[in-house]
């Protein structure tokens, strides 16, 4: 999968680092898989969920963070809407993000 973009990620882990170890760990498992729908991913991924739109939610360290991407399985493409604590989450909304 091409993820867009990790640069998003880097700026996350640097402003908490405490992230870096599991936004670095998600990075590669998603980088070198190849997933053709949705099982896969939630399949290989136990703490994640689907929430429509083609977007997915990633718990990060224990839920103290989520992660929301959107995938396109056909491109083989990964975009990330949204890095933030649980409470951040909360106020968004993860449809449209």
């Amino acid at each position: 999968m091409r993820i867009i973009s990790k640069r998003t990620l880097r700026e996350y882990w640097i402003q908490f680092p405490d992230t870096e170890n599991q936004l670095l760990s998600w990075y590669k498992v998603m980088e070198t898989g190849r997933y053709q729908h949705s099982n896969d991913i939630l399949d290989n991924f136990p703490f994640s969920r689907s929430i429509g739109a083609a977007r997915y939610v990633f718990k990060i360290k224990g839920n103290q963070y989520r992660l929301i991407v959107k995938i396109n399985f056909d491109l083989q493409a990964v975009w990330i809407r949204f890095i933030g604590t649980h409470l951040r989450y909360d106020k968004i909304d993860a449809l449209t993000i």
